[in-house]
């Protein structure tokens, strides 16, 4: 406003300058006429010169006049001026007034206030529409925002709980608890699949903020929540039945819910469980059903995984249980023996170093005799108030300080805290009774950062005139306190081995045996006390015995390392000969690093054989079996060079899990019919190739025998088939199983490709474009639902073109996992693999399909047995 003020003052001063130049202009040019006249006729510069030109030249009036003329019209334009600048100002000012109006509405809604108001009369432009489009935006976007928002918290919360409780009952509990409260509803409840019973029973309630108490269960198909299991898919009802629960409040009374939400809880495919929610509103909103059906596969995902945790540690108890009274007495003799050798080598290194400090104090105490009676110890004198007055030589080799860096009340800064209170307790007691000399241990830290023990004597001795004071003499006791650790070892080592079932014994590097224990009698016939002493040519052993002993001596000293050894001995147990098969470990004993007895330990491991024999017996027998049918599944199934007689421009990627297969391809020529599928049974190697044999028998004799069906007709018939040949619609049956399948129907004549799918999608690659034809989702086979009519399968009918591509296969594939974040291999990257290499033939897809599923599995396992099939028309 201050910048149009001033351009309006500017514009002011302009319009006077201009009135002005006018009357000035105006008035110069009849005194520049008059001039001029004067000067053409001569005359002089006079009033009465001016009148008598006027009078000669009447034209000079009109020159007169002209100032006032000039004038009028300088007034006028001024007038006009005015009425445009007022109306110009009337503008700005309405302008700005919207500016500010906008700019107003513009920082409210920055603020996050969406509900401010805009007059749209009044701010009919461009600007004022987009912000009004620009609020609606931003209050859509919070929306979402908010919505996105509040299911991640949902998600957080419920995985924290998934992720912190191991326990199945503890984690139904709180799940459904905290569901039932994040998502406000009255009511919930958790059903777990009991796959022993083939029920859903009910784990969890919580109802009003209570925790309910409810055992109920539901078979598969009954009910709600059965068919909730059944289906594997969410139910929503508004619409309640008349059957169902009542919900009772203390605040409510006696209420049927208005809205009820089922969510099955799956993970690959396989039922875990089914959360049931009740709510008094009308309708449940569709952001909470998002939450719930996201949080299905992760709560089914963790309950999954509990259960196989729990059937692992039941496994892994019994198997630990079987080998930990063999493992216990084995490792704790080994891990002894490490220990006493290893106590052995830093006792002889102490000794030594003991030695030598020794022989170095006797030749100070030779020279400085009269001065340090007791240089092998650190003698110190304190005063009565615990300060040091003097500190020997012999602190230097014994702790690494010189005397003087122990004064000043450092000698007790280096102390423990547990050393400190002992020697405050010693001072104490000898100031109480001067008469007794204390003596107390404790470690201390040498300069170079060795933790050793000290033996402190403390006697009063302030009354003698000599000393005046307290005299402590301090030994380092390190050595001895290892010998005492040595020797407790010993006893303890000597303890395991006479209590030992292994055969122990200990040689030297020349064969003398300097230890045996009892149990050495038992497998040689010799007692350990015949033994002590004695060397191998001395001892009858059998020849395998003495052999083993004389050349693993050699081996040891040659290579000091731990060997281990099976060898067969002939033994005399209970009276009755047999061989008996011995599992050896030559232990290595070393003394300054220089070899100097063999430790053996004999464990009998016969028993442990003979169950191994078993084991790899019948492993044996079933690997046969195996793969005798593996060879049967082979020789009727066909592969890619049976196909390509009569579909040139075709193949056949094949990948069994295990050593027989659960999934199939099948293919059948019946006139100008040619019938091919990719088949996937439930379950994978031997279970798996059983149900294969059942279907690929049933589709031979289906289409032999039924040349009119279509696609669909014949799926249709097998499924059925393999109800009753499976027993499956018995009202007690519980056989699930079933198989998925992709089946074409093709008639090169009529240029006809029929489809049909259970659970699995053909792919059509025509022009460059990729076309998904979806399976019906329901299985061939399955325990049939007591309460809803099946519906036939899909059957498609397309026209074949020259330059077609079409693609089928089962879900061992799709569901492989791999890559650098270990997931699965899916539908999407099959189709943009087809896509992206839509120019390569039958043969060049056969070969980029191996490799680069090998490459995507890298060294992860195969999970399922894996088929593709390709043809080009």
């Amino acid at each position: 406003m201050a910048n149009f003020l001033n351009s309006y003052k500017k514009y002011f001063v302009k319009e006077i300058n201009i009135i002005t130049v006018a009357i000035v202009i105006g008035i110069a040019i009849p005194v520049i006429t008059w001039i001029i006249e004067i000067i053409v006729h001569n005359l002089p510069v006079t009033p009465a010169s001016i009148i008598l030109l006027h009078k000669n030249i009447p034209s000079l009036l009109l020159v007169d006049v002209l100032p006032f003329i000039l004038v009028a019209i300088s007034y006028l334009i001024k007038n006009q001026q005015k009425i445009s600048t007022a109306k110009y100002d009337e503008q700005l000012a309405d302008r700005d007034k919207k500016i500010e109006s906008m700019a107003e509405f513009a920082k409210q809604i920055g603020e996050g206030n969406y509900n401010t108001q805009l007059d749209i009369s009044t701010h009919n432009d461009a600007l004022a529409q987009s912000l009004l489009v620009m609020r609606e935006n931003l209050i859509s976007n919070q929306k979402k925002e908010n919505e996105q928002s509040w299911i991640a918290e949902g998600k957080d919360t419920i995985s924290e709980i998934l992720r912190t409780n191991i326990k199945i009952d503890e984690l139904s509990n709180k799940v459904i608890q905290s569901l039932v409260k994040y998502i406000h509803v009255v009511q919930g409840a958790l059903y777990l699949y009991d796959e022993k019973n083939k029920v859903l029973i009910n784990f969890a309630t919580y109802a009003y903020n209570r925790k309910k108490y409810i055992n109920q269960e539901f078979k598969i198909g009954h009910g709600l929540i059965g068919e909730c299991a059944y289906e594997m898919d969410y139910i929503y009802r508004t619409e309640i039945p008349e059957d169902y629960a009542t919900i009772t409040s203390g605040i409510l009374g006696d209420q049927k819910p208005q809205s009820i939400l089922l969510v099955p809880l799956v993970t690959d495919e396989k039922l875990q469980g089914v959360i049931e929610f009740a709510s008094t509103k009308k309708e449940i909103p569709d952001q909470t059903i998002r939450l719930l059906k996201e949080l299905g596969e992760i709560i089914a995902r963790t309950i999954f995984n509990l259960k196989v945790n729990q059937r692992t540690e039941q496994l892994l108890a019994e198997s630990q249980k079987m080998t930990a009274e063999l493992q216990e007495n084995e490792e704790q003799l080994r891990q002894n023996a490490e220990e006493m050798r290893a106590t052995q080598e830093e006792l002889q290194k102490s000794n030594e170093q003991l030695e030598a400090n020794i022989q170095k104090v006797e030749n100070a105490q030779k020279r400085l005799y009269s001065l340090l009676e007791n240089a092998s110890e650190i003698i110190s004198i304190y005063d009565e108030n615990m300060v040091l007055t003097y500190e020997s030589p012999s602190v230097i080799k014994i702790l690494g300080y010189t005397p003087e860096e122990m004064m000043g009340g450092k000698d007790m800064d280096r102390l423990t805290r547990k050393g400190e209170t002992a020697m405050r307790a010693m001072f104490k007691q000898l100031l109480s009774n001067p008469s007794e000399p204390v003596s107390i241990q404790y470690t201390y830290m040498k300069k170079n950062g060795q933790k050793i023990f000290l033996e402190t004597t403390g006697r009063n001795l302030l009354t003698d005139s000599a000393i005046n004071g307290i005299i402590l003499n301090s030994t380092d006791i390190t050595e001895r306190k290892r010998a005492e650790k040595e020797e407790r070892m010993r006893s303890k080592m000597q303890a395991l081995s006479e209590n030992s079932l292994d055969m122990i014994l200990r040689l030297s590097t020349v064969g003398q045996f300097f230890y045996a224990n009892p149990v050495v009698e038992t497998y040689t016939g010799i007692e350990s006390k015949d033994l002590i002493n004695k060397t191998l040519n001395e001892v009858k052993f059998s020849d395998i015995l003495f052999n083993y002993f004389r050349d693993t001596i050699e081996q040891v000293k040659a290579n000091p390392e731990k060997t281990t050894t099976e060898i067969t001995i002939p033994a005399k147990i209970e009276g009755i000969e047999e061989d008996r098969i011995m599992s050896f470990n030559a232990i290595p004993e070393f003394n300054e690093n220089e070899l100097e007895t063999i430790l053996f330990v004999g464990h009998d491991i016969t028993e442990a054989k003979r169950i191994e024999q078993e084991i790899q017996d019948k492993n044996r027998k079933i690997e046969d079996s195996i793969n005798y049918a593996q060879r049967i599944q082979t020789s009727i199934l066909p592969d890619n060079k049976v196909l390509r007689e009569f579909i040139p421009n075709s193949f056949i990627f094949y990948r069994p899990r295990d050593v027989v297969s659960g999934d199939f391809p099948w293919y059948f020529k019946k006139g100008d019919d040619i019938y091919i599928a990719a088949v996937d049974c439930t379950g994978h190697g031997v279970p798996g190739a059983l149900l294969s044999f059942i279907g690929y028998f049933l589709l031979n004799n289906i289409v032999d025998h039924e040349s009119e069906h279509t696609a669909s007709g014949i799926i249709d018939e097998l499924h059925y088939n393999v109800r009753r040949t499976l027993k499956q619609e018995d009202n007690e049956a519980e056989a699930r199983d079933g198989m998925d399948i992709a089946f074409c129907k093709i008639n090169y004549g009529k240029k006809e490709l029929q489809y049909a799918g259970a659970h699995r999608p053909l792919y059509l690659l025509r022009n460059g474009e990729l076309e998904e034809f979806k399976g019906d989702r329901k299985a061939i086979g399955g325990i049939p639902h007591r309460k809803k009519e099946e519906k036939d399968f899909t059957n498609y009918i397309l026209d074949i073109k020259r330059g077609d591509k079409i693609f089928f296969f089962s879900d061992g594939l799709s569901d492989q996992l791999g890559g650098p974040e270990i997931k699965k291999y899916s539908p999407k990257r099959i189709r943009e693999n087809i896509v992206e290499n839509k120019g390569l033939t039958m043969d060049e897809f056969n070969t980029f399909f191996a490799n680069d599923f090998n490459k995507w599995m890298g060294d992860n396992k195969q999970i399922d047995d894996v088929l593709l099939i390709g043809i080009e028309f």
